[in-house]
């Protein structure tokens, strides 16, 4: 069989080159010596004879070098994983471990896996199912338990989360209204007025209310970023039928996250409102705020964010008529100063 690839050598400094001769292209092995040379010339020729081949070899190697390699399954990857998860985090691995659309996929071994296995179960799952299979995948990349990646990451089908918006003024207090419980009636209006985590509402105490300063503090279980909030005449009427002692929802904060979701949804149902969560409470805060005119600043604050991008994301669907100069400065005064400019400085 002809050899596609040659070995020649050029120049002053004895540089091999390999000659491609179905191309007629030449490319440098950057190697000067001969006989590293010929090895890299006879392993590309080798390449085209015997792929299959090449691949076991591959793996032999990797195998000699990990000894898990050949056995080590997605389960154990996954487990792995999630070991080194805590609190909320580490939920979410265990519920993912439950996913239906990753249960062929976990008892396969990772060195025997193939891009269509991936594919199909990407093509059962949800957005969640791609969200921790790509962490997966790029979790086993890291470790070293793969050689390359089965999915490049161009390649991976895009995450599209559903719409999400915020709870009205008017489906709120169809629900408050609605709602015989007590505790759970004032932990939605909590959460309408602070506009925090359910989790973070959830896990408040007496001791984290100040009535000195009217603010509430605490730190948000998600990224621990401390928020201290003002509270306002409302919100205060609220704190005041709660204990003074203890923790201010001794039921709901015993329960997780999933059951007070599946208890509010159960609320909805009630009243016929349809396409809200817990969460969209804070998308409610924060587009409020927007129409407001609240300092982005201070949202970023009050929602324990960091990035402008993630406060103008829970705002984008908001719309806010924008009033003409006139009006703005009749009806606020006191925000307009009346400014000398210097002649020809416009």
């Amino acid at each position: 069989m002809k050899m596609r690839y040659r070995l020649v050598r050029r120049g002053e400094r004895n540089t091999y080159y390999c000659f491609d001769t179905a191309t007629k292209k030449r490319a440098s092995l950057e190697t000067a010596d001969p006989d590293e040379a010929q090895r890299l010339i006879d392993a590309k020729n080798d390449s085209l004879r015997q792929p299959s081949l090449n691949l076991n070899i591959a793996r032999a190697y990797l195998a000699g070098t990990d000894s898990g390699y050949a056995e080590r399954t997605w389960q154990d990857a996954l487990n792995a994983l999630t070991d080194n998860k805590q609190g909320e985090t580490k939920a979410r691995w265990l519920r993912a471990t439950k996913d239906k659309a990753l249960k062929p996929l976990l008892p396969r071994c990772i060195a025997e896996t193939q891009a269509e296995h991936l594919f199909a179960a990407l093509k059962a799952g949800t957005v969640s199912t791609n969200v921790h299979l790509r962490k997966l995948h790029n979790f086993i990349l890291d470790m070293g338990w793969s050689a390359w990646p089965l999915i490049p990451k161009r390649q991976w089908p895009g995450i599209v989360f559903k719409d999400k918006r915020a709870i009205t003024l008017a489906e709120h207090q169809k629900i408050i209204q609605n709602e015989q419980n007590p505790e759970r009636k004032a932990f939605y209006e909590l959460c309408w007025f602070l506009g925090a985590a359910q989790g973070d509402v959830a896990s408040l105490s007496a001791e984290d209310v100040d009535w000195k300063t009217k603010t509430i503090g605490f730190g948000r279980a998600k990224t621990g970023v401390p928020v201290i909030i003002s509270f306002s005449a409302e919100a205060q009427e609220v704190l005041e039928r709660l204990p003074m002692e203890g923790q201010l929802f001794p039921n709901f904060s015993k329960l997780n996250s999933a059951h007070r979701a599946t208890e509010f949804q159960r609320a909805c149902r009630r009243v016929g409102v349809a396409g809200v969560t817990l969460h969209s409470y804070r998308y409610a805060w924060a587009q409020r705020a927007k129409v407001a005119g609240f300092p982005l600043r201070f949202a970023q604050e009050f929602l324990g964010h960091q990035s402008k991008a993630v406060h103008r994301a829970y705002a984008k669907n908001c719309q806010v008529r924008i009033p003409s100069l006139e009006e703005y400065s009749s009806s606020s005064p006191g925000r307009i100063l009346s400014v000398q400019f210097a002649k020809g400085a416009c």
